[in-house]
C-alpha cells in the first residue's frame, strides 16, 4: 500500500451513469465527492454506439459524448476523479478502506456502483460488431432494427422479453438456444410462440459472426449432429446473462443469489454508510436513466447520512 492516503466524506466507485450522477449531487453537496474511476468512465452506456433512449436529447446522443458531459458536470461542482481503480475494499469499520493499485483511501461514506457486465458468447466477430450490429440491450437498440431481420440468444425470461419487444421494429425475430426448452416462464414462452414474427432454432449455437461495415451472417452448428449452418441476419442481441461487478464485496456485504448487491428502497445496504446504485444492484432495468436516478437518490441518502451523524 502506498504511504499516500486522504480520509473523504464520501468515496464513490465506478463512473458509469449512477456513479456520476451520485458525484454530481455530492458535490452539489458541496462533500466534494472523491470518484475512483474504474477502468473506463462511462460504464456500459460509454459502449453504446448511440443513444436514443435518454430525456433531452430527441436526435440522441452517443454513449461516450453522454458519459463525457455526465463528467464534466459532475466535475463543474467539485467532483473529482481519481483515474485509478479499487483493488481491495474493507468495510469492517468505519471509515471504510479502499485500496487502488497506486494509494489507499478512507471514506465517512461509501456509493458502489461498479455497475455489471453482460456475458458473452466469446465468439469470432462479436467484439468486432459490438454497436455495429451486435447488441445486449434490446430496449436501447431496438429502433436501429427497423425492418430488418435478428437473432436472438438466450432462452431465459430476459431472451424472450427482449425477442417480443424486438417484433415492435424487426420483420422477424430468430430466438437461438443451446437447449431443446427455455428456462423461461410458461406466459412469456407462450407469448414468444404465439407472436407470427418470432420463429426458433433449438440445440444450436452461434460459433461467428460476420459481415464488413456491420452484421451481415452468422454461423450456427447444432450441437447433437454437429451440422453447421450459415443464416443471414441483420443483427445479433444476446441474452445469456449479466455478472455484476461485486468480486471486490463478497463476504463483506449481503448479494443475492445472483451477485446482485442488496439495497433497500433507499438504496442503502445493511451495513451503515455503505450504498450502491446503478447495475450492481439492479437486474431488472438497466437503463441509463434509471441508473442514473439510483445515483443521483444514492448520493442523497449518503448526504443525509453525514448530516445526521
Amino acid at each position: 500500500m502506498a504511504e499516500e492516503q486522504s480520509i473523504e466524506e464520501i468515496v464513490i466507485l465506478g463512473t458509469g451513469p449512477a456513479g456520476l450522477s451520485a458525484a454530481l449531487y455530492a458535490a452539489r453537496a458541496d462533500l466534494k465527492p472523491l470518484v475512483l474511476t474504474g477502468a473506463e468512465i462511462g460504464g456500459q452506456a460509454a459502449l453504446t454506439d448511440r443513444i436514443e433512449n435518454y430525456p433531452g436529447f430527441p436526435e440522441g446522443v452517443g454513449g461516450n459524448e453522454l458519459a463525457d458531459l455526465f463528467q464534466k458536470n459532475a466535475e463543474r461542482f467539485g467532483a473529482r476523479l481519481e483515474f485509478d481503480a479499487a483493488t481491495e475494499v474493507d468495510l469492517s469499520q468505519r471509515p471504510f478502506l479502499i485500496k487502488t493499485y497506486s494509494k489507499a483511501f478512507f471514506a465517512k461514506t461509501l456509493i458502489l456502483t461498479t455497475g455489471a457486465r453482460s456475458n458473452k458468447l466469446n465468439i469470432p466477430g462479436e467484439n468486432e460488431f459490438r454497436g455495429r450490429g451486435v447488441s445486449y440491450c434490446a430496449t436501447c437498440d431496438g429502433w436501429f432494427f427497423k425492418e430488418k431481420k435478428v437473432a436472438v440468444v438466450g432462452g431465459g425470461d430476459s431472451a424472450l422479453e427482449e425477442a417480443i419487444f424486438l417484433t415492435r421494429y424487426a420483420t422477424s425475430v430468430t430466438i437461438i438456444h443451446r437447449r431443446d426448452a427455455f428456462r423461461a416462464g410458461a406466459i412469456l414462452q407462450k407469448r414468444a410462440k404465439d407472436n407470427p414474427k418470432i420463429s426458433f432454432i433449438w440445440d444450436t449455437v452461434i460459433t461467428s459472426i460476420e459481415g464488413t461495415e456491420g452484421v451481415e451472417r452468422i454461423r450456427i452448428k447444432n450441437i447433437k449432429d454437429q451440422k453447421e449452418t450459415e443464416m443471414v441476419f441483420d443483427g445479433v442481441f444476446v441474452f445469456i446473462g449479466h455478472t455484476p461487478n461485486t468480486e471486490l464485496f463478497k463476504g463483506q456485504i449481503e448479494l443475492d443469489e445472483m451477485g446482485y448487491v442488496v439495497v433497500d428502497n433507499r438504496l442503502r445496504t445493511k451495513i451503515p454508510g455503505v450504498f450502491a446504485a446503478g447495475e450492481v444492484c439492479d437486474p431488472n432495468y438497466r437503463q441509463v436513466v434509471t441508473s442514473a436516478g439510483m445515483g443521483a437518490a444514492a448520493a442523497i441518502e449518503a448526504t443525509r447520512f453525514l448530516e445526521n451523524e
